[in-house]
């Protein structure tokens, strides 16, 4: 090639060819027998990212040339980074029985993963021992089911705790699951100053998207900032809390958004910490992150960059003398939602793109999620393919040889530019609201979320958001695929019988001192909470027991639920399928005498509600009279208050794998009510293998993963119109 020829393939970096950027549109222009504008992509953050990036998308930029292991810390928290040392393979696993998880965990360490992340079930995350009558749908199914000490022994039976990291995602239940962790430490013979590992402790996130909070806001950040205190004097190798975007971006956040709310909810943390007299240097250094990487490769690679640079400018605020006071650290984990039922090993690969992103963004350990977690809890085929997705990467592309191998890329550096600049517009928006508490109590996040949630479900079902396998390419008469099956009456039993012996076995003044000493210390606000459920976990206290003692002197925190309106609606304007779709509810309204009306459900302790708020949302823009149950009622609630709100149909939103117990209970007591004539349907993870068993119990129909919101909400008119005929 001619040094001319040469320079023409390069015209943009505008040294090479004097024409530059115009040369380039030119050329584009006859290529695209359109404006190169034509080729611009919106993505939901508001950014325009361009087709091409030059040298002088990268003037003013201030982090350009700095270092890893420096200040900001934008290319890296540690010097080496993966050259010295590869990120740490930690998967989150957890089901069934502490037996059944201690089982999985061991063959996993075996076979090469480096760190422990447990999943606790639903009845736990909420503060319920497995015998309460309100979570009989729910022990044991999305994670392991933890009541008191005795089961966290057998949780880590020959697992030696003074040599494994441990992280454990818990926010509601926090203090007596950490309780029952240093507990079960010290049995094993391992000092709580030993202890090495993470507990989220993330109450903020909660109130905004994952709701599996107890106690309301004020009190709740009491205590996170008593565990950090906690463990700021007696664990120094224990972070005391994971500050996490990811459940914000699976509830539907952008990548803007959960980046601002994650860095702002820190900020919250380490003042409530400072507010107990603190020393900012002596906890800053243990807290952590934790962020979602889903399908936008090059910008989750940025997201990261981003993150450290702002979390640098936020802590230089409270003037740390420590340097690694300013260095965010974090855990990632590749999307949930992007995870498809539809042609499920697709799954794989995109679970695989998203794994390299978080490597290239600098990540200091990583989950890989399994292929068929859009349809049950992964077997062990599914989880040793993620588990060895990150070994392949470690040990096979070469990506661990080079620190920041992206770094000095026009189009990363400009994106992780822009990133902060609007993540930074929206936590100055917080502060002048009066920080993350106050906007999460005015529900600014929420509602930003939800509203983010609508406009992507709407670009999806118009296709204007390609997902393989799903409104594209789509894959017809698929078998379906193997899955893991939980017998959850199974379960249960095993779990109250535990509990029964513990209780037997246990000196009960000894228990009811300790508790009422817990309750003494939440209702005066003198002591320390974790301190005295450490005591009361020591005398066999139960998770329920030690989370009631709280629950007496804070009460309960109860959400109202709330439709976001006009949001994918308006996305639809002038579609002809939601013209024809409310021309179809005009005439059933019409014989009605009123608009259909459709509660919107979810059942047990399952929070995720990023499906149940997108479906309310959506319906009720089509025309439908929609009522949004509140979360965490039981089958018996929910039938009551169906009928005394004279609803024609029941929408039941599951993620959590309760819906064989849940349902069939549902329908059974709107019969025994009198109300066998309105329709129930159910969406959400729900394996096709189950379809024929909820169908069977009455279900009329089931919309899995992926489903268009305008195609079910014609499937429910379907319904409607049948059932009338039928009067």
């Amino acid at each position: 090639m001619s040094d001319e020829s040469s320079k023409a393939q390069d015209p943009g970096n505008g040294k090479g060819d004097t024409r530059g950027h115009e040369h380039w549109e030119a050329l584009a222009e006859r290529e695209l027998k359109a404006s190169p504008e034509t080729i611009t992509w919106q993505t939901p953050e508001g950014i325009t990212v361009k087709p091409l990036y030059t040298a002088a998308d990268l003037d003013g930029i201030g982090h350009l040339g700095s270092l890893p292991g420096l200040a900001p810390f934008v290319r890296g928290p540690r010097a080496t980074m993966y050259a010295g040392r590869p990120w740490t393979i930690r998967q989150y696993a957890g089901f069934s029985t502490a037996e059944e998880s201690n089982a999985f965990y061991r063959k996993n360490l075996a076979a090469g993963q480096k760190g422990l992340s447990v999943a606790f079930d639903l009845a736990t995350h909420r503060g319920y021992d497995s015998d309460h009558p309100r979570v009989e749908g729910d022990v044991g199914k999305a994670g392991v089911a933890i009541d008191s000490v005795e089961d966290m022994k057998i949780l880590f039976d020959g697992i030696p705790l003074d040599e494994m990291s441990v992280s454990m995602t818990m926010n509601g239940a926090v203090i007596p699951i950490l309780a029952s962790f240093i507990v079960a430490g010290e049995e094993q013979g391992v000092p709580r100053a030993a202890l090495s590992g993470t507990i989220q402790n993330d109450i903020l996130k909660e109130f905004m998207v994952r709701n599996t909070y107890i106690y309301p806001p004020e009190p709740s950040m009491r205590i996170v900032a008593d565990i950090i205190a906690y463990t700021a004097k007696e664990m120094p190798k224990f972070n005391s809390i994971s500050i996490s975007g990811y459940h914000m971006q699976e509830a539907g956040a952008t990548l803007v958004q959960e980046l601002a709310f994650t860095l702002a909810d820190g900020r919250e943390y380490v003042r409530a910490a400072l507010a107990k007299g603190l020393n900012v240097d002596d906890f800053a250094g243990r807290l952590s992150f934790f962020f979602a990487i889903g399908m936008n490769f090059f910008m989750e690679a940025a997201k990261l960059r981003a993150a450290r640079l702002l979390w640098t400018r936020i802590m230089e605020e409270f003037e740390p003398k420590k340097t690694s006071s300013l260095m965010l650290r974090t855990h990632c984990q590749t999307s949930g939602v992007s995870l498809q039922e539809q042609d499920p090993y697709n799954n794989i690969v995109r679970t695989a793109f998203e794994a390299m992103s978080a490597a290239l963004g600098g990540t200091q350990s990583l989950h890989t999620n399994s292929f068929d977690e859009a349809i049950a809890l992964p077997t062990e085929f599914s989880a040793r393919i993620a588990r060895n997705t990150q070994l392949i990467l470690q040990h096979e592309t070469g990506v661990t040889k080079v620190v920041d191998p992206l770094a000095g890329s026009y189009y990363v550096e400009s994106l992780t530019n822009e990133l902060a600049e609007k993540a930074w517009a929206l936590i100055e928006e917080v502060e002048a609201l009066g920080g993350m508490t106050k906007a999460v109590t005015d529900g600014l996040p929420k509602r930003m979320i939800e509203e983010a949630a609508a406009r992507r479900q709407a670009a999806v079902d118009k296709g204007e958001e390609v997902i393989v396998g799903v409104n594209r390419y789509r894959l017809e008469n698929e078998d379906p695929i193997d899955i893991l099956q939980i017998d959850n009456s199974a379960v249960r039993t095993a779990q109250i019988r535990r509990i029964e012996e513990t209780r037997r076995r246990r000196d009960g003044e000894r228990v009811r001192a300790a508790l009422e000493a817990l309750a003494a210390v939440a209702r005066t606000g003198q002591g320390n909470l974790l301190a005295a459920a450490v005591e009361a976990a020591r005398e066999r206290a139960t998770v329920g027991e030690i989370s009631d003692a709280m629950r007496r002197a804070f009460g309960d925190h109860e959400a109202t639920p709330e439709v976001i309106k006009d949001v994918y609606g308006e996305a639809y304007r002038g579609e002809p399928e939601l013209t024809v779709l409310r021309t179809r509810m005009s005439g059933i309204a019409e014989r009605l005498g009123h608009p259909p009306k459709i509660m919107v459900a979810k059942l047990g302790q399952d929070g995720h509600d990023r499906g149940a708020k997108v479906i309310a949302s959506a319906f009720g823009d089509i025309g439908f009279d929609v009522l949004a149950g509140p979360l965490f009622q039981t089958p018996e609630e929910a039938a009551a208050m169906a009928l005394s709100e004279a609803v024609n149909v029941i929408g039941v939103s599951s993620l959590a794998a309760g819906h064989k117990t849940l349902l069939p209970q549902l329908i059974d007591d709107l019969k025994k009510r009198g109300g066998g004539e309105v329709i129930v349907v159910c969406g959400g993870v729900i394996p096709r293998q189950d379809y024929q068993f909820l169908q069977d119990h009455g279900v009329a129909a089931v919309f899995g993963p992926g489903t268009n919101v305008i195609e079910a909400a014609n499937s429910v008119l379907d319904l409607l119109e049948g059932r009338r005929r039928n009067i």
